[in-house]
């Protein structure tokens, strides 16, 4: 077809043309490909190409620079001519009507780049590769280097790319419609690095246009700025490798997992409050991080978010560490540093919901794509937020991509998905009438479980020794029971229960302690029932909670002892540990998202003996088998006095084969003398730890070096000690 048809409507295929080009410059096209780039017509080639910035357009050759004619008489900015040897795919130079000059490849000669299969591939049920597919991915195509551009949007009319080099403009760069898959691509040329892009959405219904961050990519501006952007990515040289292997050898369940959980913008600042980078992060917290003793930590969500005080749970980067802290090469470095220094990291990921915001995943292609379309199973009221459709194949397919590119391409040990509980339940914080039951009447939300079944089955499968951890806080059955049981195959689940009860125990003076024993003694009715994590994370200290230490009562002196009690119970208490920054040293106020942590108070006595405390409970948790070789497993837990409310004290061993601890905990501030205790064996025993130390800035209440056992039966025991208990205080026992 040619130029020269436009007004001849003798024949069918000119009036097509027509129509064309008037789609074409109404942004209205599906395929432009049809009608430009290079044309094959009565034995010679034709060029035909569309550049609203142009004044001119040259065609590049090795020996010549040819003016592509423009068509005088009109206003589409459409340059075509019979070109002579026209090259497969022409290289053009273009000067722009800003006067600038651009020299890129005709991107309308390419053929498409997405295969049949691939295509099949993005639609079918269990696909956890669509980050290789879909978003800015640089490849090389017939020999020549550039961008695949594509995006899913199946109710669009027209797609195109916009970024900073073709001015936002949308009739530049139109893309080509996959057909039925409703994918959408352009392969692009000569795209400089950091280039800031977006696609520009036309909805088919109702005309109306979107302009839409790509939900694959790799990088973000910095906010406010919300524009992706182009990257080509540097071949990281991993340090990791004997780190990586012994994760896949590793028996978690039977290993030390003391994990410090933390939020990267508030951690520590620079000297003007600045963020530190990722890389300045590595290698402050690696430090810190190994001097307490943590075996792990665990990161609030650095998936790309707008608003930094959604702390990151409000993700719009499903694939994209956060542009606050450096670019992506940045924190692989980060994970990498850690792993060489023998630090595992895992990251908070959170597929129960997406904002709203305009540039992101909401109404994406004017329509409810990757939200439910219906509101009784497509908004979170309560956050402000909306929930994935499950059970729409590629919506699904985008949230297994997303956690199997964080494992596969940053090597991160596992993921902490929050929110469990608001997926698996249609009524979650809803009202009668507000939720819709599922087909068999129920309040399961059988597509959200099966999609978790299906994360936890491949995450499994293909990173031997990746943990998938649960913010789960009902009591959904076999959470982290194996799919194969009828579990939903998790590898851990957050013990809310436990968290709960114990921190509305230490909350209560200890006069009233006693009426509310079994606060502290309920929860090993179900301590087996699944892989349990204990948390005391950054839920319970924002939002007027206050922190660790202002929920203690009494004096100062006896608030800093209830900490260091409370910590000693968790350590000694069955199931892997986690501690959020600041409450290892027993920050006095609540966690703030916009300041680093109150450093300074490390040079007061107090917070000094909390800190120490805990370096010395990790070193004991990963020293002692007993202490994480059975905290799954009721044969690795004994109470030895579950019943003396009255005095509000308990003693219960860890053990593990032949070794076992002997835990005794004081939950008043009254020093209990001579307080006899039943033992399992006869012999000498001597305190390992002593949560009352003066090295801790306790009162000193000890034991001594050696304790014999009588031959006085106490406890349903033959054998017995007597101890001095340590007023809020904690005592293990060895045997020697």
């Amino acid at each position: 077809m040619t130029i020269t048809q436009i007004n001849d409507n003798s024949t069918r295929q000119s009036f097509d043309f027509c129509e064309d080009q008037i789609r074409l410059m109404d942004c209205r096209h599906h395929d432009p490909f049809t009608c430009l780039g290079r044309k094959e017509d009565a034995g010679h080639a034709e060029l035909v190409i569309y550049r609203p910035d142009a004044e001119h357009v040259y065609l590049l050759t090795e020996d010549a620079k040819r003016e592509v004619p423009r068509q005088s008489g009109t206003d589409f900015f459409i340059w075509e001519g019979a070109i002579k040897e026209c090259p497969d795919k022409p290289r053009l130079l273009i000067d722009k009507k800003d006067k600038q000059s651009l020299v890129c490849y005709d991107p309308y000669s390419f053929m498409p780049v997405l295969s049949e299969q691939d295509l099949n591939s993005f639609h079918s049920e269990e696909f956890c590769r669509a980050h290789k597919l879909l978003g800015a991915r640089p490849l090389i195509l017939q020999g020549i280097r550039g961008i695949c551009f594509s995006v899913w949007a199946p109710n669009a009319e027209r797609v195109s790319v916009v970024g900073d080099f073709n001015s936002w403009d949308g009739r530049i760069h139109q893309m080509r419609s996959r057909g039925y898959s409703g994918v959408w691509e352009i392969f692009l040329t000569d795209i400089p690095e950091q280039s800031y892009y977006k696609f520009e959405i036309r909805n088919k219904d109702t005309g109306a246009i979107h302009t839409k961050a790509d939900p694959y990519a790799w990088e973000y501006a910095l906010r406010p700025d919300t524009a992706s952007v182009i990257r080509y990515p540097e071949t990281m040289r991993w340090r990791d490798q004997g780190w990586m292997t012994n994760r896949r050898q590793m028996d978690w369940m039977q290993a030390p997992f003391s994990i410090y959980e933390l939020h990267l913008g508030s951690w520590r600042r620079d000297e003007n409050g600045y963020f530190l980078n990722y890389r300045e992060l590595a290698h402050q917290l690696v430090e810190y991080v190994q001097a307490m003793g943590f075996t792990h930590i665990q990161l609030l969500p650095v998936t790309e978010h707008p608003f930094d005080a959604s702390w990151g749970y409000q993700v719009t980067g499903y694939f994209a560490p956060t542009s606050r802290f450096g670019i992506l090469e940045d924190f692989k470095y980060f994970v990498d540093y850690c792993h060489i220094n023998e630090i595992g990291v895992l990251l908070d990921w959170v597929p129960g919901h997406f904002p709203r915001d305009d540039h992101a995943l909401a109404n994406f292609d004017g329509t409810a794509l990757y939200e439910h379309g219906d509101p009784n199973r497509g908004e979170h009221k309560d956050w402000g937020t909306l929930i994935f459709n499950y059970g729409r194949n590629e919506v699904r397919n985008f949230l297994l991509s997303s956690a199997y590119y964080w494992l596969e391409e940053f090597h991160i040990d596992g993921l902490r998905v929050d929110a469990v509980a608001s997926m698996l339940y249609l009524d979650y914080s809803r009202e009668e009438g507000e939720w819709t039951p599922n087909q068999y009447g129920g309040n399961e939300n059988l597509e959200a479980i099966d999609f978790l079944k299906k994360l936890n089955t491949i995450l499994h499968e293909q990173f031997p020794g990746a943990l998938v951890v649960a913010e789960e806080s009902t009591s959904w059955p076999g959470v982290s029971h194996p799919v194969y049981a009828g579990g939903l195959g998790f590898s851990m689940k957050w013990n809310m229960g436990w968290m709960n009860d114990t921190l509305r125990y230490v909350n209560k003076e200890p006069v009233y302690r006693s009426y509310h024993h079994e606060d502290l003694t309920f929860g090993l009715l179900y301590a087996f029932t699944e892989n349990f994590m204990l948390p005391l994370s950054h839920d319970e200290v924002v939002h007027g909670k206050g922190s660790i230490l202002n929920k203690m009562p009494g004096d100062p002196w006896q608030q800093f002892a209830n900490v260091r009690l409370l910590y000693s119970y968790m350590y000694a208490y069955p199931g892997k540990k986690l501690l959020f920054m600041g409450n290892e040293f027993a920050q006095g106020k609540e966690w703030d998202c916009e300041e680093g942590l109150e450093w300074y108070l490390l040079d007061y006595p107090f917070q000094q003996g909390v800190q120490s405390l805990v370096k010395d409970l990790n070193r004991i948790y990963r020293k002692e088998s007993s202490f994480h070789k059975g905290d799954f497993r009721d044969d690795g837990f004994e109470w030895i006095d579950c019943h003396n409310h009255v005095d509000s004290v308990i003693s219960y061993m860890r053990c593990w084969e032949d070794e076992f601890v002997l835990v005794v905990l004081n939950f008043t501030p009254v020093v209990r003398q001579q307080y006899r205790v039943g033992v399992p064996d006869a012999g000498t025993y001597y305190e390992i730890f002593n949560s009352d130390s003066i090295f801790y800035n306790g009162s000193n209440i000890s034991n001594g070096t050696e304790i014999h056992s009588q031959s006085i039966s106490a406890m349903g025991r033959a054998d017995s000690v007597e101890l001095d208990l340590p007023p809020l205080g904690a005592v293990f026992l060895k045997k020697r």
